[in-house]
């Protein structure tokens, strides 16, 4: 399903465009899989609306944003997809390409199938930095694959990235189309998110989300998702800030619930 050729053959040309891309490290690649496969297994996706799919924990700084770790469950192409993207063969193209031993998280603890619903958001931030169950593994990289058959740029979604350590805050945009797939680095500088949707009724913004984790000799101190709000005000910037301190004394006293997003 993924297209493994274009991916062998392109390696090097992908590693040099992931490396030399503004505002920070990321590559868009078109065409990421079998076109018909991803076709298929998109008719297959239910309506999350009273659907055993979760709705976003990420507070006041998402909205309308449904999330399935196992999205594998619903298409035999999807599971295919789910395998594929756990493969050996995938992960020594991706280490390749960013120039970093990078496994996928079995689990697709925070990602999976996310649908974003009518006026759905996401408010700019940067990703947790350790895995919050297996604390040697480095998040290091996002792959992103769209799911938007027939996206219109007035249905707005696009996928926004900002350098935190630009002082300009020049952003980029790239536009989720149906069989796009983006790859980036996750740091504290690469800041992303996407402003309020605007698809037509009954449609939803969706995208398959694979982490890339790399191994750690020894744990290291969890980050988790700090939040950069562009709207909402003082009261909602703080709270962004100081998210991490927040969820940090959550998690302590009831756990981690985001890997139960199923």
């Amino acid at each position: 399903m993924i297209n493994f050729e274009y991916l062998e053959n392109n390696k090097e040309s992908l590693s040099e465009q992931f490396h030399s891309a503004a505002p920070f490290e990321h590559i868009v690649i078109d065409n990421f899989c079998e076109e018909e496969k991803l076709l298929s297994a998109l008719s297959s996706i239910p309506d999350p609306v009273g659907s055993n799919v979760n709705k976003s924990r990420d507070f006041i700084f998402a909205k309308n944003k449904f999330e399935k770790a196992d999205f594998d469950q619903l298409d035999p192409n999807l599971s295919v997809l789910k395998s594929e993207l756990l493969s050996e063969k995938f992960e020594k193209l991706v280490s390749e390409i960013v120039k970093e031993e990078i496994f996928i998280d079995p689990t697709f603890h925070g990602g999976g199938l996310h649908q974003g619903g009518t006026g759905s958001y996401l408010n700019m931030h940067a990703d947790f930095n350790f895995h919050p169950l297996n604390k040697t593994w480095f998040r290091n990289i996002n792959i992103l694959i769209y799911l938007n058959d027939g996206w219109q740029k007035s249905y707005a979604g696009e996928l926004k990235l900002i350098n935190k350590n630009d002082p300009d805050g020049k952003e980029y945009l790239v536009e989720p189309k149906f069989n796009r797939a983006v790859i980036m680095f996750t740091r504290d500088y690469t800041l992303h998110g996407y402003d309020a949707i605007q698809f037509p009724e009954g449609e939803y913004r969706r995208s398959i989300a694979a982490y890339g984790y790399t191994k750690h000799a020894e744990e290291g101190v969890v980050r988790t998702t700090v939040w950069y709000p562009e709207d909402g005000g003082v009261i909602k910037k703080a709270l962004g800030k100081y998210m991490p301190y927040i969820v940090r004394l959550k998690s302590s006293v009831l756990g981690s619930k985001t890997g139960k997003n199923k």
